[in-house]
């Protein structure tokens, strides 16, 4: 209930100050988090797969994530919502038999995380915001790196060259 007191207002309304509802950035919160699920069990691929000369790279990333998914753990729960679990697996979003496919699994996952941040940016406002911010620059900044070039607007869909084509296909559970 919202009252003159400056209690929370209801789910699904817009607080006076203008920042986003609560719901709205607990949503966004949990889908973070589960896309930093799928990047932890994805990096597991890339491991297995990738180069030794990208090893340490693939573990750097691989850590980074399992630090970010328990992180936001821990967001959803201050936020009052249980957290979601990981699947047991995850569909890759193609097959990763090399050392190649694995460096584009992680930019493919890079670029995903990148997504998702975006809109924890746009459901968030101060420190949560912040940190949103932050996650997608450094996705965008890996995704650089894995791929050897970089988007214009790292964490948007591009628009496809050919009308008929479609965009990336969403991660799957």
């Amino acid at each position: 209930m919202t009252g003159v007191t400056g209690s929370r207002p209801a789910a699904g309304t817009a607080p006076l100050d203008g920042s986003p509802p609560p719901a709205e950035a607990l949503d966004a919160v949990q889908a973070a988090l589960a896309a930093e699920h799928a990047a932890v069990y994805g990096y597991g691929v890339v491991g297995g797969r990738i180069g030794d000369d990208r090893r340490k790279e693939a573990r750097e990333g691989y850590d980074a994530h399992r630090a970010r998914r328990d992180g936001l753990h821990r967001t959803v729960r201050d936020l009052g919502g249980t957290p979601e679990p990981a699947a047991a697996a995850y569909r890759l979003p193609f097959p990763v038999p090399d050392a190649a496919a694995a460096e584009r699994l992680a930019a493919e996952l890079e670029d995903r995380l990148g997504g998702v941040y975006a809109d924890l940016v746009r459901a968030s406002d101060g420190a949560l915001r912040r940190e949103a911010a932050g996650a997608l620059r450094e996705a965008a900044v890996r995704a650089v790196r894995w791929r050897g070039r970089s988007v214009a607007f790292p964490g948007l869909t591009e628009r496809p060259a050919d009308p008929g084509a479609s965009s990336a296909p969403s991660p799957d559970r």
